[in-house]
């Protein structure tokens, strides 16, 4: 296979990324490893920079991270082109010949033994394996360091989008000396409501992602002709079908079948029209229905016969137009068929008796499939029959039809049916529900090109494409602005005219506030809600001071102020200011009102809100260290894991101050007041004489039992928040005699004890009532030596006792974890009978 080579901006972007993972002399690499981010246009080639970089670094064991099965697929094929040697790897559910020649494992000892040895090895993964712990437990089997990780469509791993995949970035799950993260949307806005909120956000210079090695933006792609200029076509639909559906049906259910059926048929009747119009070949559709794509392949042909036969001169004849479909369930080989069916030049005798028909029309109607990185360049158009999905689904939706070979010369065509009513004035956009898809469509090219899409709100850019005898105005268009704002500003405004047009004329007026309140300034609208918000709250609540709870939503009866995420507002400015990228208008604003800057006086507050949120969530307050929660993505696995620390130094130093040490300092400990309010939220948020993770096994294993489930026999069985239970079951009844007797009871109330075998290694095993009983006795022989009960954490004391508990001549001693069994006590102390509870009394004990 011949190698490819570079390009001029990849030849840039690959000696970037080496200055920055190469090992600078005497400094090594850092704990957390080298890291660096590449932003380029979506089409301009990231995946060649990836394989370039790791021949050029030598790495040996890479790890490429994606996002979907077909893009693992296309992968593995584009870094053997690209000059990768060894072995292939991936590790995902594909198998036989739908994984094309790739050997696949989901079995993490598999995987060690398949990469195992001083060979060169490439493993390919998809971020739900990640998900599911296939990596982190091969690691824990005995999977080595990665020299090299390339984590593709990096934008999933951050914000919102990131939190399933968190173990992206973390070492001590997937070690590796150098991180390389690529995306072309580093930032995805997606509304919610009057909020606007960052569902994707790779920070540059973030210390997750590292600094931006190289950056290409979409426009300067376009220039380079490595990506194809784009224009958004918007269909005005006025259809008196579609309408009569609607009027008969508005009674019964807004998303009847009638409603549905009428409006694929009036969008159907618009693409064929705008493909002979503007004269696209290969189309994608893309839907949030199966039905609906099944629905928009099989009937297309009909139409176009219909529609051929009432105007002929106008409209493309059923034998010229060729329509598919493909959803997420269809096997990869009916993927790659259909593909090939779409990129090719003929009808291939499917519908029309075997006769090579030349097809000049494709229609490729999808539903949750040819998302991120999935190669489509011969594509022209995409239709968006729907934009039900995410933001970032549409953002990948666009980015299809940006790709080109470089140097095919193509015009991309983004086609939004714009549903209007018979009497509707088409200039009413900033109120009509008719322009939410084009809002969304244009804040997702927004995500590809910034510069473009705020270009489209300068009243000087023209809604329609200039003809050829126009040239000399679009000249004086760019002659006028670099006189007034310099060359770079003429310039872009030049490219955003024409991008946007309709097929009804639209009051530029209109259009610009359009596309500057509902597409670039949501945000604005968001800061309003968000003042007269805390204004209220303050009336509302007597206040003085901006010190709003993390989670708190105004209420629906507070008018425009309500219903509103008061509390996000707030932490989000409070961020902004310590970022300084607010503006000082706004911060006097907020200064007025009385706000409250310092993040670490309110991170308590904030903390503890989005722990109860979480404890709500998954049933346990028992985050992993890695784990973000909340729409804003607050870190909350690392501020438990600080507030269990602060508790575990409380618990230190009190014992320590009551064996009558002095000089302890309060510092870094936590409150009673703070301890009591995080036990409100799980009483086992912190566990003692074991670890987080086992106790979080341990309660989902208990939710599960509660729930009627049954205990998984084998690993893989069941896995739930990404913990395999069958694992840890096996993994504590081989390990039984290393568990504290507490880790044994609570084992046993979920009915999880040690195996024949294991029962015999346990000589003597005794009942709850005798445990109970030796320890009592353990308790009752320290206080008669030292006088009190204050037994220090790790202290064992040794008694002679026998099955009743008692003393006895004869009887062998054991060891008993005294301090850990007083702190167990203590915790479980509501649920103690009172027998129990007034022996200990009796002691002294001190709850």
């Amino acid at each position: 296979m011949k190698r490819m080579s570079l390009r001029p901006h990849q030849v840039e972007a690959v000696d970037s990324v080496l200055r920055i993972l190469s090992e600078q002399p005497g400094k090594g690499v850092p704990p957390e490893g080298l890291r660096t981010q590449v932003i380029a246009a979506t089409g301009s080639g990231k995946t060649l920079i990836g394989v370039e970089v790791t021949n050029r670094l030598s790495a040996r064991r890479v790890l490429v991270l994606v996002p979907t099965l077909d893009l693992l697929l296309q992968m593995a094929t584009a870094w053997r082109r690209g000059g990768r040697r060894g072995a292939m790897v991936g590790v995902c559910s594909l198998r036989g010949a739908d994984s094309q020649g790739v050997p696949c494992t989901t079995d993490p000892d598999e995987l060690v033994t398949w990469t195992a040895g001083p060979e060169t090895v490439t493993v390919f993964a998809t971020y739900a394996s990640i998900g599911l712990g296939i990596l982190q437990r091969a690691h824990s089997a005995g999977l080595p360091v990665w020299d090299l990780m390339v984590v593709d469509e990096a934008h999933r791993t951050s914000g919102d989008a990131g939190r399933p995949w968190a173990a992206v970035h973390d070492q001590a799950q997937l070690p590796a000396v150098r991180r390389l993260y690529m995306t072309a949307t580093a930032r995805v806005w997606e509304a919610e409501g009057d909020r606007p909120r960052l569902v994707a956000s790779m920070d540059e210079d973030s210390p997750v992602f590292g600094p931006v090695a190289y950056k290409l933006k979409l426009s300067e792609a376009i220039r380079l002709g490595l990506v194809a200029p784009y224009q958004v076509l918007c269909l005005d639909i006025r259809d008196p079908e579609l309408h009569a559906a609607l009027t008969t049906t508005e009674m019964v259910a807004a998303g009847s079948d009638m409603v549905r059926g009428a409006r694929l048929a009036a969008v159907q009747a618009g693409l064929m029209r705008a493909a002979v119009e503007e004269r696209v070949r290969r189309v994608l559709s893309f839907h949030s229905r199966v039905s609906e794509a099944e629905a928009m392949a099989v009937a297309l042909p009909a139409v176009a016969g219909r529609l051929a036969q009432e105007s002929p001169d106008t409209f493309l004849p059923a034998e010229q137009v060729w329509a598919d479909w493909l959803y997420g369930e269809h096997p990869p080989s009916r993927r790659r068929e259909v593909l090939e069916e779409f990129a090719s030049d003929f009808l291939g005798g499917k519908q029309f008796e075997g006769r090579d028909v030349p097809a000049k029309l494709r229609v490729l109607s999808s539903v949750r499939v040819l998302g991120e990185g999935v190669d489509t360049a011969n594509c022209d158009a995409v239709l968006f029959a729907d934009a039900r999905g995410s933001m970032i689904d549409i953002v990948q939706m666009v980015g299809r039809a940006l790709r080109m070979e470089p140097g095919a010369g193509k015009m991309a065509t983004l086609i939004v049916p714009v549903f209007l009513g018979p009497d509707e004035d088409p200039n009413e956009l900033l109120t009509s529900d008719a322009y939410g898809t084009l809002a969304k469509i244009l804040g997702a090219l927004r995500a590809h090109d910034t510069e473009t899409v705020e270009a489209l709100a300068d009243p000087r850019v023209r809604s329609s494409r200039p003809a050829s005898g126009e040239q000399a105005g679009e000249e004086r268009l760019l002659h006028d602005g670099a006189e007034a704002e310099g060359q770079e500003g003429a310039r872009v405004r030049a490219a955003a005219a024409g991008v946007l047009r309709f097929s009804e004329e639209r009051d530029p007026a209109a259009l610009t506030q359009f596309v500057r309140l509902r597409v670039i300034d949501p945000e604005g609208t968001y800061w309003r809600r968000g003042i007269e918000a805390a204004v209220r709250w303050l009336r509302e609540t007597g206040n003085t001071e901006l010190r709003v709870p993390y989670v708190y939503v105004t209420p629906e009866d507070w008018g425009a102020a309500g219903s509103y995420p008061l509390g996000v507002f707030i932490s989000d400015q409070r961020r902004y200011y310590a970022a300084d990228t607010l503006e000082a208008g706004r911060v006097a604003e907020l200064e007025a009102l009385g706000m409250v800057w310092s993040v670490q006086a309110s991170a308590w507050e904030a903390g503890l809100a989005v722990a109860r949120s979480y404890a709500d969530a998954h049933g346990h307050f028992l985050p992993p260290a890695s784990a973000v929660w909340g729409g804003d993505g607050f870190p909350i696995g690392g501020w438990a894991k600080n507030q269990r620390a602060a508790a575990r130094k409380t618990r230190e130093n009190a014992t320590r101050r009551d064996a009558g040490e002095t000089g302890l300092s309060y510092a870094g400990e936590l409150s009673q007041e703070r301890m009591e309010a995080l036990d409100a939220v799980d009483p086992g948020w912190a566990p003692q004489g074991w670890d987080v993770a086992w106790q979080r096994c341990y309660r989902l294993t208990l939710a599960h039992t509660r729930a009627g489930g049954t205990l998984p026999a084998a690993a893989g069985e069941l896995i739930v928040q990404g913990e395999d239970l069958g694992t840890w079951i096996a993994g504590q009844k081989a390990g039984w005699e290393q568990l504290t007797p507490a880790q044994r009871f609570l084992l046993e109330t979920v009915g999880i004890e040690p195996t024949a075998a294991d029962e015999a290694a346990v000589p003597g095993r005794r009942s709850q009532d005798e445990r109970w009983a030796v320890h009592l006795a353990a308790a009752r022989q320290y206080h008669a030596r030292e006088g009190h009960l204050r037994v220090p954490r790790k202290h064992t004391e040794t008694v002679r006792a026998g099955g009743d508990g008692k003393d006895s001549d004869g009887c062998q001693e054991t060891p008993v974890k005294l301090g850990a069994w007083i702190d167990n006590t203590r915790r479980r102390a509501a649920k103690l009978s009172l027998e129990r509870r007034a022996h200990l009394d009796a002691l002294g004990l001190r709850w």
